[in-house]
Order: structure tokens, then C-alpha cells, then sequence
């Protein structure tokens, strides 16, 4: 009887202790945001028809037009859609209250890092010195020249912190000097919109033209004769590069003429002049084809010039040496070749190959030079410069270190030398600007970014190269950094991110930022997936269209590796893309949520049938031939299969950060907005999910040096939250 006693006893103390365990556990899964009541957007059901099929989008009326945005009194639908974005960044606000020190704390030590009054190294253009610099406490700076002369006093040409006092948004566009080096030509953004005003001053005097040239693209290219300028305008509904304007100084702009104008909607066009100065050149684009004209820019009112015409699936762009173009093309050659064809002569047919086409080695761009040709290539998935000879003398390439690093050619304006100038940067490298003497091989760095912190030092850190298999046995490759010391287990934190789109390749660069996360024991990895153009052309064609899924289930392969390695585990691993790099974010919340603890995705193309379904809205017509035209029933059903928006369902989500710009013009506002209305309605976890529009910026976020940091310290508190790390 006593020994059942016990024994009831002894178990009434285990219970007792479990439910106690179980109640602290209970407890401390209790986030803030539980006690917060969240927003919830109106539904207003809109059918949206298409190939015989029907979707219901209920938060179709968070779409504004640009007039209705600009309206100086809000409409009903203004106000509602103003009133829900608000809240939202309300429930944010409070959501987050707790990590308000941890963001603040943050934000401070990110800033802490960069040098206040730093500047760029000089580089030389037609007499004179030119370099931008930034003075102690300034958000933006001062873009100054000098004589190339002994004692030559400093010019400021432009000062920024003055330009954009009183402004929530500025943006100083592209700048250009006068021929005679009289005169300057400069874009300004003041909505973040990338809808540029072009302003002229006059260098020797400092006052400012009377010339005001508005919409374009961001600046202006001079003629030689030092009065005429040709720029890019954009079409006003869909912000589409469509037209080149030449204007001539002292007229007005409705006086300007149209010297050309691209009616091929798939098409955007632009303006640049030969490095030799010799001619101005315009190019029209697109994901499968280029084409591009020329004038001799001594006479600007001469006739424009095709050197090849357009065709479907021909790539090229030009570059003017002696009495020959040279150009880089894909014409028979997937991973493009470098050719030359005489002025008096441009068509394809006249195309001599300079460097051949190779399988294993992807062009990527060449700069010339009076007695060397340099070439970025890319070769196992890595960049690299490679120097020749003209006369064959001579090949080679510069040598790196780093299992993973970014090299690339720099500001080479001067036509006869043997110094190269070029960067270099690596996931624990800070960025160099290096000059190389192409003779003697000798290098000399210029300047390697300074991190401001006692306790920096490159040699803490460590990266590797890794490969995933992919789940059709592709390898994918994987670079990825940490501090030293930290160990692979299922506890630790590990951030991965990608882009995977339009052949722009995820490159293993340093960033000073990322310190705050690898400090406090994260792991940082990119995913080399294909949509990108690491691996070569075909890595890019793998991951768009109709396999465009290549793109998802690689980073969901990549990630799964990391777990399966025992660098983390799904409770401790995260994931942030943004722009098409957020529809990766949104495609794999989908496809796998349980695989990720936290999700960051940022100004995310989340809507993807509807915004290519609609030609009005900015760069949809411009990209069919990435992601597919919907009025094609096949591409339609592909897109609707994997639109992150579509495809939201009632299950289990993890937390999510979404983050927005009210005036973006590459991925409306609305795409986000619409996309955690319908998570929130549907989702059937309490995890949090919080997003931070930004009501006075666009798709690249705050203007200013030091204030696009306040929305990097909110990602990284959002992380560093999740994994109850406070300090």
C-alpha cells in the first residue's frame, strides 16, 4: 500500500512537473504579435478571365493609377488603399516594438562601420581628375573634378547634401561632361519613380542653364560640338525607354527632335558614345535580340546608321576601335564570342572572329586598349580577367585566391596605356580598386573599402565553395561565409539568398553589413541557381520560361543540402531574395514553407499573371521572353502554377518579413500589398508575417547613404528575434 503511494506520489510530481515544463514552453512560444490585433483588408471579389479559366482576386482594388497616386486630394479608393498600407506598417511597428533597441542598436553599428568622409578613388577623362566624396554626417555627396596640374585647386561640380535638402527622395541620376569640359549635364529623381529632369550648369561660372529637359531616363550625351545633346525619354504610362530626343542648348524641349523612336514594344531603348569619343551610338533591347545604330559625333545632324539589323535571338552589343567595330555577340555561339567588322562594313555577314566560341567559357565583356584586348570571362562559375596581347605575344590571366570572389574591370576611359584598372572583392574580402600594369603584371592597390571597427579583421572569417546536387542531378553551386569558431550544427543560424533571374549572375561580394549577422553566429549563403548565368548561357535558359521551376527547386535542393550537412537545420535556417529574387521567396513559401524558420522578401514580384497579363503596367511587354506571354494558354497555365500570389492556399507558413516602396515603378506597391492581405487571410499558422512599405521611396528603397540601413536593421533584428538573440 505505502509502495503504491509512492509510486502515486512519484508520478504526481512528473506530471506536475511536465505540465509545468509544457506551460513554460507555452509561454515562451507567446510572441508579441499574438496580442496584436493585425489588419484585415477588405475583399472586393474582381473575376479576372483568361483561356476559359477564372481567378478570384479579392484585394484587386488595391491597384492606384499614377494620377490617382498623384492626386492632390484622394479619391475613396486612394484613401482605403492608403489607409490599409498604413495600418499595416502600424502592425509592424507594434509587432516589432520589442526589438526597437536590438534595430536601433543595429542600425548604429552598421552606420558605425562606413567611413564618414570617404571618397572614391580618381580616375582621369580629358584633363582632368574626377572623384565623389563625402563629408562627416552627410547622407549624400559632393561629385568634385581637378585640373590634372600641379596645385590644381579642387571644383565642386555638384554638391549633394545641398541638392537634396528639404527632399524625402533624391536621387542624382547620370552625369556628363561637355566635350570642352565647359559645361554639365545631370539627371534628378526626386520620387524615386526613375523618371529623371535633366539640368545643365556651367562649370567656369557656376550658374545653371536655362535648359530643363524632363522624363528621361537619367541623363544626357554629349555631341562634340558641345551644344548638342541627345537623351532617352521614357512613354508615360508605361515608363518604357522608347525615344531619343536631340536638343540643342538655349531652345526650348517641345523644340526637340525625335531622331528615333522604338514602336516594338518588347523593345527599350538607350543612348552612349563610343569610349574613343568617335561616335554616338543608340541601342535597342530586349531578353532575345539587339540592334544598334550609329552617328559620327562631330556632326549630330548627320544620318543614323544600322550596323545589324535586328533578328530574333541575336544578341550583340559595340564598341568602336581604329577603323573597326568590335563586337560581342551570341550569333552562333550560346556563350557569346567577341568578333570585328570594318565601319564601312557592319553587318553580320562582315563579322571576323577575335575570340571564338567556347562551351565551357562565358563571355561576359572586353575593354580595349591601344596594345592590349581585356576580357571578363567566366570560367566554372567564377569571374575573371583575362589579358592579350594584339600583336599574340602574350595571354594570360590575373591570378585570385579566394574559393569564391567577384573581379571585374573598372573606369578605363584612357585609351593608350598598360594600366589596367580594375576591382576585386570577396566574401571576406573588403572591395579593392586595383591598378594592373599589363607588362610588368605588377599590381598596386588603390584602395580597399575601409570598415570602421577595431575588431575587423579579414583573416576572422572563412568561405567555401560547395556543390548541391539539384533534384535532376545538376550541381549547383553554393558560396558561403562565417566567422571562425562557428560550428556546423542543427543550432545554428544560416541566412540563404539568391536572385535566379534574367542571367544576372548572385556574385560573392563582401558587405561590411553583413558582419552584424556573422558576428552574432549566423552563416551567410548564395545560392548560384540557375536563372542566373554563373555556370554559363545554358544556366540561364535552364531558369526562365517554361523552366523557370528549375529556379525554386534549386534553392529549395540548395537549402535541403545545407540542413542535410549539418550546417542548420529547417528551425534555424531563413531566406531572402528580392524583386524576382522575392518571387523565389514567394514561389518557395509555397512549394516548401516547413523548410524555413523566417523569410525575408523585398520589393517581391509576387502577381505574376496579372502584371503580365496587364501591357500598361512598367517593363511587362519587356519581358515576355523571361517569364512568357499569358495571352498564351501555355504559358499562362505554367506562370499560374507558380505565381506566388496564386498559389497561396489555408497552411502553414513561417514567419515573413515583406517589405515595399510606395512609388515603385519596377514592382507596384500593390503586388506585396495584395500578397499579405491573402496570406493572412489564408494562412493557418500564428507565426508573424509583417510588412514595411515605405511611403516615400520607390523599388531601391531610401535615397540617402545612411538611411536604406533603418529596413536592413529591421531584417536582421527580424532574424536575430526569431533566434532570441536580443543583443
Amino acid at each position: 500500500m505505502k509502495i503504491r503511494i509512492v509510486y502515486s506520489l512519484f508520478a504526481f510530481t512528473v506530471l506536475l512537473s511536465a505540465c509545468s515544463k509544457e506551460k513554460e514552453k507555452e509561454e515562451s512560444t507567446v510572441r508579441p504579435h499574438h496580442s496584436i490585433e493585425a489588419p484585415v483588408a477588405k475583399k472586393v471579389a474582381e473575376e479576372l478571365k483568361a483561356h476559359g479559366d477564372t481567378r478570384i482576386d479579392n484585394y484587386f482594388w488595391m491597384r492606384l493609377s499614377d494620377k490617382q497616386k498623384n492626386a492632390e486630394t484622394p479619391d475613396t479608393q486612394t484613401k482605403d488603399v492608403l489607409d490599409y498600407l498604413n495600418a499595416e506598417n502600424d502592425y509592424k511597428d507594434a509587432a516589432m516594438k520589442h526589438t526597437d533597441s536590438l534595430q536601433k542598436k543595429l542600425y548604429d553599428e552598421i552606420v558605425g562601420r562606413i567611413k564618414k568622409d570617404d571618397a572614391s578613388v580618381p580616375y582621369n577623362d580629358n584633363g582632368y581628375s574626377y572623384y565623389s566624396r563625402f563629408e562627416k554626417g552627410m547622407d549624400y555627396a559632393l561629385y568634385c573634378r581637378k585640373k590634372l596640374e600641379e596645385g590644381a585647386k579642387e571644383e565642386i561640380m555638384l554638391n549633394g547634401p545641398e541638392m537634396a535638402e528639404g527632399l524625402s527622395y533624391f536621387g542624382l541620376g547620370g552625369r556628363s561632361v561637355s566635350p570642352d569640359n565647359k559645361l554639365l549635364a545631370y539627371g534628378v529623381d526626386t520620387v524615386s519613380r526613375r523618371r529623371y529632369t535633366v539640368y545643365f550648369k556651367n562649370l567656369e561660372t557656376g550658374e545653371m542653364l536655362s535648359d530643363k529637359l524632363d522624363n528621361t531616363t537619367s541623363g544626357a550625351v554629349w555631341a562634340n560640338d558641345n551644344k548638342t545633346v541627345f537623351y532617352t525619354s521614357k512613354d508615360s504610362v508605361t515608363l518604357r525607354a522608347n525615344k531619343i530626343y536631340k536638343h540643342v542648348l538655349g531652345t526650348d524641349q517641345s523644340k526637340d527632335e525625335l531622331v528615333f523612336e522604338e514602336k516594338d514594344e518588347t523593345f527599350s531603348t538607350f543612348i552612349y558614345k563610343s569610349r574613343s569619343d568617335k561616335y554616338l551610338i543608340i541601342g535597342s533591347y530586349q531578353t532575345l535580340s539587339t540592334e544598334y545604330r550609329y552617328l559620327d559625333a562631330d556632326t549630330p545632324d548627320g544620318e543614323w546608321k544600322i550596323i545589324q539589323p535586328r533578328e530574333r535571338d541575336l544578341e550583340y552589343n559595340v564598341a568602336h576601335f581604329g577603323d573597326h567595330f568590335y563586337i560581342k555577340t551570341n550569333l552562333d555561339a550560346t556563350n557569346f564570342k567577341l568578333v570585328k567588322t570594318p565601319i564601312t562594313a557592319t553587318t553580320k555577314d562582315n563579322w571576323e572572329d577575335v575570340i571564338p566560341h567556347r562551351e565551357d567559357i562565358l563571355l561576359e565583356n572586353f575593354t580595349v586598349f591601344k596594345n592590349n584586348l581585356v576580357l571578363g570571362e567566366r570560367v566554372n562559375g567564377l569571374s575573371t580577367i583575362r589579358v592579350m596581347k594584339w600583336n599574340g605575344e602574350e595571354d594570360h590571366y590575373i591570378e585570385f585566391n579566394d574559393p569564391a570572389y567577384l573581379a571585374y574591370t573598372s573606369t578605363n576611359l584612357d585609351f593608350d596605356t598598360n594600366i589596367l584598372r580594375y576591382s576585386y572583392t570577396s566574401l571576406t574580402t573588403p572591395f579593392s580598386t586595383i591598378d594592373y600594369n599589363m607588362d610588368s603584371k605588377e599590381q598596386k592597390v588603390l584602395k580597399e573599402q575601409e570598415v570602421i571597427d577595431p575588431n575587423f579583421s579579414k583573416d576572422n572569417y572563412v568561405s567555401e565553395r560547395l556543390y548541391a546536387t539539384a533534384r535532376d542531378g545538376v550541381k549547383i553551386p553554393i558560396s558561403l561565409v562565417y566567422k571562425k569558431g562557428v560550428k556546423r550544427s542543427a543550432n545554428t543560424p544560416l541566412l540563404l539568398y539568391s536572385y535566379g533571374s534574367y542571367g544576372s549572375s548572385t556574385e560573392p561580394y563582401f558587405s561590411s553589413t553583413r558582419l552584424s549577422l556573422l558576428d552574432r553566429g549566423f552563416v551567410f549563403a548564395m545560392a548560384h541557381i540557375r536563372g542566373g548565368q554563373e555556370m554559363g548561357r545554358h544556366w540561364y535558359e535552364d531558369g526562365k520560361l517554361l523552366k523557370k521551376k528549375n529556379t525554386f527547386t534549386d534553392f529549395i535542393d540548395c537549402g535541403d543540402y545545407l540542413v542535410k550537412e549539418g550546417f542548420t537545420s529547417a528551425d534555424h535556417l531563413y531566406a531572402q531574395g528580392g524583386s524576382a529574387g522575392g518571387l523565389l521567396m514567394g514561389a518557395i513559401l509555397n512549394m516548401k514553407p516547413e523548410l524555413w524558420n523566417g523569410v525575408v522578401a523585398a520589393v517581391p514580384f509576387v502577381d505574376v499573371v496579372s502584371t503580365m497579363m496587364d501591357e500598361t503596367i512598367p517593363l511587362t511587354t519587356f519581358e515576355f521572353d523571361e517569364w512568357g506571354n499569358p495571352k498564351d494558354k501555355e504559358y499562362y497555365e505554367y506562370m499560374k502554377s507558380y505565381s506566388p500570389y496564386d498559389n497561396v492556399t489555408a497552411k502553414d507558413y513561417p514567419n515573413i518579413l515583406i517589405t515595399t516602396g510606395y512609388w515603385d515603378s519596377q514592382v507596384q506597391y500593390w503586388e506585396p500589398a495584395k500578397w499579405i492581405a491573402k496570406l493572412r487571410d489564408l494562412k493557418t499558422d500564428d507565426n508573424l508575417l509583417i510588412m514595411d512599405c515605405d511611403m516615400e521611396t520607390g523599388h531601391g528603397g531610401a535615397s540617402g547613404r545612411f538611411a536604406r540601413y533603418k529596413r536592413t536593421a529591421l531584417s536582421y533584428a527580424f532574424m536575430l528575434d526569431l533566434e532570441g538573440i536580443e543583443k
